[in-house]
């Protein structure tokens, strides 16, 4: 079974930037699928501008149509803190023969220590380090030493092992940001081009992220 890719984030909104990082991440590395998986109550957010289930249905939007994207509500259906390994541990109790791969952001990546229960990540899933340009992957402290020992240049790594492995993959470098993204429209600005035009359309018919809503 090929590998599923599990691309958590809050999408406040959904941009070209995520969707262009899954389908790189789809195709590159082979997998089967990419499962987007909406915040429900993210921890080192606190709220979001848009509410889970509107931004639920952006998500639904942006990725209709495209073979191998899923949408999965399972941290809008649990209560309390959306914790990575919690929906982690969920995934796999579900999916208990097929590699996992959680997909971040070197920045986010950065910040791992911080996580609620970091150090059991990869007791569940692989993690695969979407790259950009202007990112350094550390080499030095406790994920200099993840990397180390765990890192893997093999992609077949990530098919023949459920879980355990930390693998950097090269992305194209998209500027794109939810935070200037909710910036503009507020400004009354247009985000076409940023965005899927479902998506953007969605949020001028709902008045998403305009000024008297942010």
């Amino acid at each position: 079974m090929n590998p599923i890719g599990i691309f958590g984030g809050t999408f406040d909104p959904i941009h070209y930037g995520h969707l262009r990082t899954a389908f790189e991440v789809l195709q590159a590395l082979r997998f089967g699928e990419i499962w987007f998986v909406p915040s429900g109550d993210p921890p080192h957010r606190g709220e979001t501008f848009a509410t889970a289930r509107v931004r639920l249905e952006m998500v639904r939007l942006a990725t209709q149509g495209q073979p191998g994207f899923v949408v999965n509500d399972c941290e809008l259906r649990r209560t309390g803190p959306s914790y990575t390994v919690d929906t982690l541990a969920e995934i796999r109790e579900e999916r208990a023969d097929a590699p996992l791969g959680l997909i971040v952001g070197m920045d986010a990546f950065l910040g791992l220590t911080s996580w609620h229960r970091w150090d059991e990540i990869l007791d569940l899933a692989h993690i695969i380090i979407a790259h950009r340009p202007g990112w350094k992957a550390p080499d030095l402290g406790k994920l200099g030493d993840m990397i180390m020992a765990r890192g893997t240049h093999r992609v077949d790594d990530l098919h023949q092992n459920l879980h355990g492995r930390v693998h950097i993959h090269a992305v194209t470098q998209l500027e794109i940001a939810s935070t200037e993204i909710r910036d503009l429209i507020a400004a009354g600005r247009d985000p076409r081009f940023l965005m899927p035009d479902a998506v953007r359309d969605f949020i001028k018919e709902h008045g998403c992220y305009s000024s008297d809503n942010l």
